[in-house]
């Protein structure tokens, strides 16, 4: 695939150098926005998948690594400031991405941090290309959308997913689930615990993100579970005892109580390091300094 690199005029999200990747995709180009910031090992950070997925959420965390290590955090394929294609995203497009992206950006070994979802796609990089990664630090890590978690069948997930495909009806459908009033609620109930910091400027930004001209494409397949990465619990467990990177997860105390069985069970693993912190599923976003001092320790450990 035809890759290159440019400074990237977009403003940055937390006062890194903010560059453009482009990426190639069955002959249509993507632009994907990374920013840097810090200086040291290089660290990899990639933000949970969501319908207001971008790298900000991810800022005040990679504020804190900066000190420390060089930390890049990048926004997704259809998310953010990246290019929000009309693609059938699915998990084929996000392991190619990922894996073209660490080979171009970076020349050595790295450690990484994701979150939420982009779980699946850690583990099985690190599975065909364990030389790629020295430390896998997972937050709040689930393997299952958000339909699939509540028992939608997949042909119900994907008869709304192709409605939401659709040029009129599709996009009216879409607007009316990421109106701000929803975005506080779904907020509120499964991402933060203190409804305080959920101030109107907040949900503001993450509702500009979510009216971004192709914003539905990717929100749909992440909602309906089209990149999901696995479908049982015993494929995700059974991928993580393949390993031999160390890996470490970090699980919010407040976390849903099915996202917190699939950690629990993560965590219940021997070779898994793992710690509780405050929080729920955007625990690194609402407690970054907690979940700072519970990696920075596994970060820097001799291997």
């Amino acid at each position: 695939m035809s890759t290159n690199l440019l400074t990237n005029p977009t403003a940055s999200a937390f006062g890194g150098k903010v560059q453009e990747y482009f990426w190639q995709w069955e002959n249509q180009e993507l632009r994907i926005v990374y920013e840097t910031i810090g200086q040291g090992s290089p660290i990899l950070l990639l933000p949970a998948f969501s319908s207001v997925s971008t790298r900000g959420e991810m800022g005040e965390l990679a504020i804190l690594l900066a000190p420390h290590f060089q930390v890049t955090v990048i926004d997704w394929p259809g998310f953010g400031d990246s290019s929000r294609l009309g693609l059938d995203y699915r998990p084929i497009i996000y392991q190619q991405f990922l894996a073209d992206f660490v080979k171009s950006v970076f020349n050595t070994a790295i450690s990484v941090i994701a979150a939420g979802h982009a779980t699946g796609y850690i583990l099985q990089l690190a599975f065909k290309e364990p030389q790629i990664f020295t430390k896998i630090v997972l937050l709040a890590p689930t393997w299952r959308g958000p339909l699939p978690t509540m028992g939608a069948s997949q042909q119900i997930a994907a008869m709304i997913r192709g409605i939401i495909r659709l040029p009129i009806i599709g996009q009216a459908l879409y607007k009316l689930n990421t109106t701000s009033s929803l975005l506080k609620w779904m907020y509120g109930r499964h991402v933060f615990t203190d409804v305080v910091k959920l101030t109107p400027s907040f949900i503001a930004k993450k509702w500009q993100s979510t009216q971004q001209p192709g914003a539905r494409f990717a929100s749909a397949a992440f909602v309906t579970g089209n990149i999901d990465t696995f479908y049982t619990q015993a494929e995700f467990i059974s991928l993580v005892q393949s390993l031999s990177i160390p890996i470490m997860a970090i699980i919010g105390a407040s976390s849903p109580p099915k996202s917190r069985q699939e950690m629990d069970a993560l965590a219940a693993l021997p070779k898994v390091d793992s710690v509780v912190v405050p929080g729920s599923l955007g625990l690194y976003e609402e407690f970054p300094a907690e979940v700072f001092r519970s990696i920075l320790p596994f970060l820097n450990r001799l291997l």
